[in-house]
């Protein structure tokens, strides 16, 4: 079994380029317009996709948290009543589709519900994320499969059992794997970059990296010890409200990422031994015995 995975029309795994996803996410707000402007900074990146979070809130929400209270940047609301006002709705997402297309972008989303992923059905969406906390959702999981489309799943917040399961559960011909540590900003020592390895020995598909840390140089790291693809946060700016923003990349952080990925897939090679062209004067130069 190759190690790659066609997500529309890209390859991504082993032997191509780093694919990178800009996770939007929730930063937007529930403003179409910042939706919009988080498009075109990860365009300007050079990113290859934007991802989403869609939620039936009903579903997703315990019923005893419906009516707690919260200071929001809209005033005082309920939960239930926030969480609504965070989802878009399909015109909404027809704008989203329309726009990261033009841009010449993948979009999808982490739908944390079968709800979810039937709203999100009605359009092209070329993969299926599954979040870290719906690992172990054997429903959502056969309801992504079931679509044909290939899956992602990020493994934050499980123990190898889980994902092991997990991955039990979808078509290993179609799925990847992204290493991930649940924790918003996450420290340096629980990033844990080995995994990439040990999830490398133990499914035989792309490998990648979900990221939640602060600063850019770890991401680098996982893409050295071969991640195939990124995930990373991006925000207009890290002080603006929500859970998520401390835990993202701003645009520019986020071109000179993108810039630094590709520099390191330039520079892996191919671990064949040879004398560059480059080399040949400094060697009729330096070395004293032939």
């Amino acid at each position: 079994m190759t190690r790659e995975v066609r997500i529309g029309d890209r390859q991504v795994g082993d032997g191509h380029p780093v694919y990178v996803i800009a996770e939007i996410g929730i930063n937007h707000n529930g403003e179409l317009d910042i939706a919009k402007q988080l498009i075109d900074a990860a365009s300007f990146a050079g990113c290859d996709a934007v991802k989403f979070q869609v939620r039936t809130p009903e579903i997703c929400v315990p019923r005893d948290q419906w009516d707690i209270e919260r200071e929001t940047p809209w005033g005082t609301m309920t939960y239930i009543d926030y969480r609504h006002r965070m989802e878009f709705d399909k015109a909404q997402y027809e704008e989203i589709d329309a726009y990261a297309s033009g841009k010449g972008l993948h979009w999808f989303a982490s739908c944390w519900d079968e709800q979810a992923v039937d709203f999100l059905s009605s359009f092209d969406v070329p993969v299926w994320k599954v979040a870290s906390a719906s690992l172990t959702d054997n429903g959502l999981l056969a309801k992504k499969r079931a679509t044909g489309k290939p899956v992602m799943f990020s493994t934050g917040m499980s123990t190898m059992e889980q994902v092991e399961h997990a991955f039990d559960q979808l078509d290993a011909d179609s799925t990847l794997v992204a290493h991930a540590t649940s924790t918003y900003p996450c420290p340096p020592e629980e990033l844990n970059l080995r995994m990439l390895h040990t999830l490398r020995d133990a499914f035989p598909v792309p490998v990648g990296y979900s990221g939640h840390e602060t600063g850019l140089s770890t991401t680098l790291a996982a893409v050295a010890m071969g991640a195939t693809f990124v995930e990373r946060h991006i925000t207009l700016d890290r002080a603006m409200w929500g859970s998520d923003q401390a835990a993202s990349v701003e645009p520019m952080g986020f071109w000179r990422l993108v810039r630094d990925i590709r520099t390191i897939e330039s520079a892996r090679g191919d671990g064949v031994k040879r004398v560059y062209d480059s080399e040949l004067g400094p060697l009729r130069k330096l070395r004293r015995v032939q």
